[in-house]
């Protein structure tokens, strides 16, 4: 990036908001190295680090105590043989202890943080180290006597010293003899050594060495004779006690000095962490999101705001002043939600800046203080934030590309020492971004051909903004020539957008309607200011009737665009309204299906439970016919039906129909109370297709095939054989279906024999055939899986023709003959499927 660049757009200022957001001089080190990156992957890389990061803050804290002298300790750290001081130990011990508990943090977090996670890996714990360190040093940074016994040893015999000592003294303070000589009654240390403040006239008054003098002479530091031998002791123990002291601060150095490649790793993962959290922080303060890294080329940014004018931002920069510049000057605040301009606070207005394919070039005019420069600061900064890793302050759905090169001509570049004219100053800025360009590249040129003659320099700025166009760069200009305006609104790839204006007051909108080129209304923002009104009035005079014109024109397309931006926005509401109904009707919709399907679904429950507790009852029923039948059998060889007397078989079937009755009336009886009327039969005769009631308990299902005097029925997918007669035709076959009424009709025709046995003998092959499909049919409706076929030995066709027969039935899973002592060969045992 260019570093002219960086500084026009105050990247600088930045970089320093970040920079206070370090907690460690290392981190603070790096964030101030901080240069926006080139490459698209390394970009990706860093803002989704930041949003990892931010997410964490959300819940977790990254707190890392680093004292300000860190990199000097370190540094001594690395000479070999030399001790740390306590206090530095200490500061280091706190320092490892914070990166330990943020790696802790970090691996506790809920969803995961991979990225944070690989950091907080690769630091290593030094527990150990902190725990030994801690215990023999207190917090006041002194060595304990429990830091080694020989500590302990040396300092227990220097207090008994010294409490000797000063009772020594202090014999000589009390002393009558004595203290009569002392110039002051105190104990006093002279050169390490403990002595006494002695009148000089009383020189030998007191047997002892002088120490010195006071300044007048007047006063002797006398050390006692009788003390003398104590202090030597005194002395030689205190040297004994600093290399101990040191001995031990020289064990808990090496202790992390031999670790020396964990503690570089841990220092690196603290500085990474540090680097994130202020990178996060700083985005949390300007509310930021994560751009969309753009893949064809476009720069969108939606509600965009310069972070230097969030309030938030200068505070923490000190800046707590309001912003001096014109071009920074924003009355209007905008509210988040929303981003409609205020009449208070100190919020920036957002503004969108477009530049997406085929525009490249954006032309921005508009009225003087009306926010074009800071437009165009915005567009830089953003993106240099956006490739350094920041969040940027801008809403959702915005996208950057990754520029390789960026540059700015903005402000007076004119130099007295260089001998550069402002007009001078920008020509030599932009003969700089010709010869260093490199794609892709963002041109933002503030008053393109400013400083010399409107025309000349209008031809020459539509002819630069149209060179970096060719080179394939993005460009964003600021003008106020009537030239550039026609420029870019008659030219491909190019688009016009001007800052808005109040049509009463003329104050600024600071709002950028695309599409439009803006009057720049220097006569009326002059007179807004308080210029006299003699002076516009010849301004106006002078003015040429072409220009007034124009000046008119553009009046009224700001006001037919801002009449249209109203109308936008009325139909903006509209859609969302007609949005948030639709939405309630469909969740109205969609409810009330939920609901019908409930219903259906316990209406099925109750009809299937309806027909378990009929089939319980027909079971008991048959139960008891086949005990009244099967006491009329005199023996298992004669179980035939014609054995049975035909009245008891009559009145056996007779009372079996009654119960049967019975238990349909009880299952319809439920219904009969329901609203929903019964459905009108026919007395016509059934036919194939027909929706007809089957039996006494009404039933409905469709006729699927008709064979003499009994029909086939498909009831809910289960087929069923019935009586022609017995069935009531609900709907011919042409007619619609009508929906079913949840009735159940169960038909049960006596069963010959039992209900697992069915006895043909004397049959010819047909009748037996028949009796036998029927048979199945029957025996896997009562849920029969096992069934005993009598066909009795013969000539063995009958035998032959069943077990044919059996062999294609879609029910039998297999059959075989039964075992000698059940009947043999002229028995076949059938199984049926589940």
């Amino acid at each position: 990036m260019h570093p002219g660049a960086l500084r026009a757009l105050e990247f600088d200022r930045i970089v320093e908001a970040v920079s206070r957001f370090a907690q460690t001089p290392p981190g603070a080190a790096r964030l101030a190295r901080m240069q926006p990156h080139t490459e698209a992957r390394a970009v990706a890389s860093a803002l989704a680090a930041t949003s990892e990061t931010v997410r964490f803050l959300a819940d977790g804290l990254i707190a890392l105590q680093a004292p300000a002298d860190l990199d000097a300790i370190l540094e001594l750290l690395a000479v070999e043989g030399r001790a740390l001081e306590p206090l530095h130990l200490l500061a280091l011990a706190t320092f490892l202890a914070s990166v330990d508990a943020t790696s802790a943090a970090i691996r506790r977090a809920r969803g995961g943080c991979p990225i944070l996670r690989a950091i907080a890996d690769s630091a290593s714990s030094f527990e150990a180290e902190i725990a030994d360190l801690r215990r023999k040093i207190d917090p006041a940074g002194e060595v304990v006597d429990e830091a080694s016994p020989e500590l302990r040893s040396i300092r227990e015999r220097l207090r008994k010293q010294r409490a000797r000592l000063r009772g020594t003294l202090e014999s000589y303070l009390r002393g009558k003899d004595t203290s009569r000589y002392l110039q002051q009654q105190i104990v006093t240390d002279r050169n390490g050594r403990y002595v006494l403040v002695v009148r000089s006239e009383h020189r030998t008054a007191i047997p002892g060495i002088v120490h010195g003098s006071s300044g007048s002479g007047a006063s002797l530091f006398l050390e006692p004779l009788s003390t003398v031998e104590i202090n030597n002791d005194i002395v030689a123990l205190e040297q004994q006690e600093a290399e101990e002291v040191r001995r031990i601060l020289l064990v808990l150095t090496d202790a992390l000095r031999r670790r020396a490649g964990d503690l570089q790793r841990t220092v690196d993962a603290a500085t990474d962490l540090d680097v994130l959290q202020a990178r996060a922080h700083f985005s949390m303060t300007v509310d930021g999101i994560p751009p969309a890294l753009a893949e064809d080329g476009r720069l969108e940014l939606r509600a965009a705001r310069h972070p230097l004018l969030i309030p938030a931002v200068r505070r923490h920069l000190g800046l707590d002043d309001p912003p001096s510049r014109p071009t920074e000057t924003l009355a209007a605040t905008a509210g988040k939600a929303s981003h409609e301009p205020r009449a208070t606070g100190n919020e920036p207005v957002p503004v969108d800046i477009l530049l997406i394919p085929p525009v490249r070039v954006l032309v921005v005019t508009g009225p003087n203080t009306g926010g074009k420069t800071v437009a165009l600061k915005t567009a830089g900064l953003l993106s240099l934030m956006a490739q350094a890793g920041l969040l940027i302050p801008a809403a959702g759905g915005s996208q950057v590309p990754v520029f390789r090169s960026a540059f700015a001509d903005i402000g007076d570049e004119q130099s007295i020492s260089a001998s550069l004219s402002t007009f001078s100053g920008h020509i030599a800025n932009v003969v700089a971004m010709d010869r260093e360009l490199a794609l892709p590249a963002l041109v933002l040129l503030d008053e393109a051909g400013a400083g010399t003659d409107p025309l000349e320099g209008g031809a020459l700025a539509m002819a630069m903004i149209d060179h970096f166009r060719e080179r394939g760069a993005m460009v964003m200009a600021t003008t106020h020539y009537d030239s550039l305006k026609s420029y870019a609104s008659t030219t491909d790839g190019v688009m016009a957008a001007g800052f808005g204006f109040d049509p009463d007051t003329f104050a600024p909108t600071y709002r950028l309607n695309y599409g439009s080129p803006g009057s720049s209304l220097a006569l009326e923002i002059a007179a807004r200011l308080g210029m006299p009104a003699s002076v516009i009035d010849r301004a106006r005079a002078v003015r040429t009737a072409r220009e007034s014109q124009l000046a008119e024109h553009l009046s009224k397309v700001e006001r037919d665009m801002q009449s249209l931006e109203h109308e936008r926005r009325l139909a903006a509401r509209e859609r969302e309204t007609l949005a948030e109904s639709s939405a309630k009707l469909h969740s109205r919709e969609q409810e009330l299906r939920n609901r019908e399907e409930t219903f259906r679904r316990r209406l099925d429950e109750r009809i299937e439970e309806r027909l378990r507790e009929a089939r319980k009852e027909i079971d008991a029923v048959v139960e008891s016919l086949k005990a009244r039948t099967g006491s009329m059998a005199a023996d298992a060889e004669r179980r035939a039906a014609r054995l049975i007397p035909t009245g008891e078989t009559g009145a056996a079937r007779a009372d079996a129909r009654a119960a049967i009755d019975a238990i349909g009336g009880r299952l319809r009886a439920p219904e009969a109370a329901e609203p929903a009327a019964a459905p009108e039969t026919t007395s016509a005769a059934p036919a194939v297709g027909d929706r007809v009631l089957v039996g006494a308990f009404g039933l409905e299902g469709i006729v699927q095939a008709i064979h003499d005097r009994e029909a086939e029925v498909d009831v809910r997918g289960k087929r069923l054989r019935a009586k022609v007669g017995e069935l009531r035709v609900l709907a011919p076959a042409t007619a619609a279906p009508q929906p079913a009424h949840g009735r159940v009709n169960i038909a049960l025709q006596p069963r010959e024999g039992s209900s697992t046995e069915l006895n043909v003998i004397g049959c010819n092959t047909e009748d037996a055939l028949a009796r036998t499909e029927k048979f199945l049919d029957e025996a896997l409706l009562s849920e029969v899986r096992s069934v005993r076929l009598i066909h009795g030995y013969g000539t063995g066709q009958l035998r032959r023709a069943i077990a044919t027969y059996l062999q294609t039935h879609p029910l039998v899973a297999h059959f075989a003959p039964a075992p000698q002592e059940q009947g043999g060969g002229g028995v076949t045992v059938v199984e049926l499927k589940e």
